[in-house]
């Protein structure tokens, strides 16, 4: 088996993004990572851990490699949307989980004694990085993954696992720096220098938990957004004229807005009924309804 082998399998199956990242330890995001805690740039939403977060051989001694994916999900513009575009279709860690699955599959019957582990945002590893690495895309001023045919409007997966396929180079590119992401970035988050404040990141507002400052609550009104962002990759240039996914679970029963009216009307277990396959209710209603109203104003 090689690593063409597997892309071939993938693109047959619909993912035109795969690549394959080292198993580290990555020292360079090593000093990353402990620059970013020195200066604050945290959530507390990541593992604590750091030498989880650079050494795949923690999360499996034999890892010899690790497959990475790219989920493209950009299914077009909605003036009156109240939601970030990851959200419109099916729970993207439900999509890529079974994708992931898929090739583990294909994997397993063709390599003797395949093992894996994958992981879709739940695992201790940082995702981009190892898309940077397996040459998937190129880091953009505001962090994120950027791909020439998508771009940054994707999700990632990746596949830890004890084959040894042909590593990839990470891409010879950069972002053309423009700072569009820096300007209108609501609550100046990103910092113009590939770091960025995650605590002032609208989209992590619109998630945390506990009460509001009134600038936050400001944020949100002057926005509309109840659940994520997307201002720094809608005016990013690299973002123009991209390609839109193929995958349907992306681009099937979108949903672009919630009324209040319903979510109000409805309790936690049918909220969770209703919307329980998509990436805003993992929060749960009462993060929701809270966003809402502080836009309408409610009392």
């Amino acid at each position: 088996m090689n690593s063409e082998k597997l892309k071939s399998f993938c693109r047959n199956i619909g993912l035109k993004y795969v690549g394959i990242a080292g198993v580290g330890p990555y020292d360079n995001l090593e000093r990353i990572i402990k620059n970013k805690l020195s200066n604050g740039h945290f959530t507390g939403m990541e593992e604590e851990v750091i030498e989880k977060r650079i050494n795949p051989k923690l999360i499996m001694e034999n890892a010899e490699s690790i497959i990475v994916c790219a989920f493209p999900y950009y299914t077009g513009e909605y003036e009156d949307s109240n939601l970030s575009k990851y959200c419109y279709g099916k729970d993207y860690h439900l999509v890529a989980k079974d994708y992931l699955q898929k090739i583990c599959d294909y994997l397993s019957e063709e390599i003797n004694n395949f093992e894996y582990k994958y992981f879709v945002d739940n695992g201790p590893l940082v995702d981009r990085h190892l898309a940077y690495l397996a040459g998937i895309g190129y880091f953009g001023i505001n962090n994120n993954i950027i791909t020439d045919e998508y771009g940054s409007y994707i999700f990632i997966g990746y596949i830890v696992n004890n084959y040894e396929f042909h590593v990839d180079k990470p891409l010879p590119k950069t972002c053309i720096k423009c700072n569009k992401c820096v300007k209108y970035c609501p609550g100046n988050a990103i910092l113009g220098n590939y770091e960025l404040n995650p605590k002032r990141c609208l989209s992590y507002i619109t998630q945390k938990k506990g009460d509001f400052s009134e600038e936050e609550k400001t944020l949100l009104r002057d926005n509309k957004k109840i659940f994520g962002c997307d201002i720094c990759q809608d005016v990013c240039p690299h973002n123009k004229r991209i390609s839109k996914t193929e995958i349907n679970e992306f681009i099937d029963n979108q949903i672009t807005k919630l009324e209040y009216e319903e979510i109000n009307d409805i309790s936690n277990k049918e909220f969770k009924r209703r919307y329980g396959d998509r990436a805003f209710s993992w929060r749960g209603k009462n993060i929701i309804k809270r966003n809402i109203e502080i836009i309408l104003e409610k009392p």
